[in-house]
């Protein structure tokens, strides 16, 4: 496995206090062992699953729990391209900005965010659905 560590990956967290706005992996960051991204209590669960030559993951299906989730969390990983993404807290005042590269993975937890494409960009989005339209979001 390339760019593969022995020790954990590092995990940008970004926060407001201590309210969590994000995390961010950088592309480089790949660990020698399975470890996730985000903690447990989290709506969105992100982590690296990491198997040998040979292992296998037991053929099995997801039991249906109901869930309650409050808001909308999102997975970006940066698919092409570079651009420059603004954190905001939930009053809507900038607490960071951070340039992400081809691979990098954002964990979007609360607050606000936007974007600017430093140049061509491609951008897989990961969310709870179902999707009910823009009335869901609040620009500011």
């Amino acid at each position: 496995m390339s760019n593969v560590r022995t020790e954990p990956c590092e995990i940008e967290q970004i926060c407001d206090g201590d309210q969590p706005l994000a995390c961010i992996v950088h592309s480089a960051e790949s660990p020698g062992a399975t470890q996730f991204v985000t903690p447990n209590d989290w709506s969105q669960q992100v982590g690296f699953i990491v198997y040998g030559t040979g292992e296998q993951i037991a053929r099995h299906t997801h039991l249906p729990i109901q869930r309650r989730i409050v808001g909308t969390g999102e997975v970006l990983v940066v698919r092409e391209g570079r651009c420059e993404v603004d954190l905001y807290n939930r009053a809507g005042t900038l607490v960071a900005s951070r340039e992400l590269r081809t691979g990098d993975i954002l964990i979007l937890v609360a607050g606000g965010h936007g974007f600017r494409m430093l140049e061509d960009t491609v951008l897989l989005e990961i969310k709870q659905g179902p999707y009910t339209g823009l009335a869901e979001k609040e620009y500011f």
